[in-house]
């Protein structure tokens, strides 16, 4: 227990190095620089960093955007945020292969965000992320989402 990685507070945090898709690498080697959390953006600044994340191919950094979106936005919109952080880590099971998790977190994510289709929040493409997800449930090919609607 004395070797667990902790923060200031005693709070259990792990700092060994990770890949672009979030998996633990050995101490020591060489990582992709870890999304910094607890950040309060703008919805905008939300989206446009979490888009940048995954066409760089880093789906577990864009859940962790989304996350810090779905702790300090307004309650209103938690389980938009909430969904978007789902498809974000089923896209990111997606890419590791983990199609049976993948399809769970996707088909989760898809439920949490529909609601808000009518509003599209933020120029969300609610429709076409809950249609992409749906399918990529369904057949996990890992394939970037567009967040936002083309206009």
């Amino acid at each position: 227990m004395g070797d667990r990685d902790r923060d200031e507070s005693g709070k259990a945090r792990n700092a060994r190095p990770r890949d672009g898709l979030g998996r633990p690498l050995p101490y020591g080697a060489e990582g992709v620089e870890r999304q910094p959390e607890g950040i309060v953006r703008s919805p905008e600044e939300t989206v446009t960093e979490a888009q940048r994340l995954l066409e760089d191919g880093k789906p577990f950094h864009a859940h962790e955007v989304f996350e810090d979106a779905w702790k300090s936005g307004p309650d209103s919109e938690r389980e938009l945020w909430r969904g978007l952080a789902q498809l974000a880590v089923g896209l990111t099971h997606a890419a590791r292969g983990n199609s049976s998790g993948a399809g769970s977190l996707l088909r989760r994510g898809a439920s949490n965000i529909a609601p808000f289709e009518p509003e599209h929040p933020h120029g969300l493409d609610i429709s076409g992320l809950v249609t992409w997800a749906n399918a990529l449930a369904d057949d996990p090919a890992f394939e970037v989402p567009r967040l936002r609607r083309r206009t």
